[in-house]
């Protein structure tokens, strides 16, 4: 119907925009579930291949830069994963490229 319709395309809206705003993803072919409420902390949103040890050198890198993770949440599927991060801190742009640089991240976003 076209109240059925309507109705989809405004959850399609609102799962956009959630993704766009805070890195949640919801109702993906590809990717997990990924779900976190907002916190306190400055939020980045991470897409990687879902290998062993990624996870670890993103934490590294953070703590090593003088960030505290305030809140994290990781899923993966199949071959794919992805990590929601509150930080304690405002990020730069110098941290997000360091993320970026990590072999198997496939893309990192800032939600401010």
């Amino acid at each position: 119907t076209e109240e059925a319709e309507e109705n989809c395309a405004v959850m399609v809206v609102d799962q956009i925009k959630d993704f766009l705003q805070n890195g949640n993803i919801t109702n993906s072919v590809n990717f997990p579930e990924v779900v976190m409420q907002r916190g306190e902390g400055h939020r980045i949103s991470i897409a990687n291949s879902n290998v062993p040890n990624i996870v670890a050198q993103i934490s590294t890198l953070l703590s090593n830069s003088g960030f505290n993770i305030v809140d994290m949440l990781n899923r993966s599927k199949k071959e794919y994963a992805y990590t929601l991060l509150d930080v304690d801190k405002e990020v730069s742009s110098e941290i997000l490229e360091g993320i970026r640089k990590i072999t198997g991240v496939l893309a990192v976003r800032y939600h401010k």
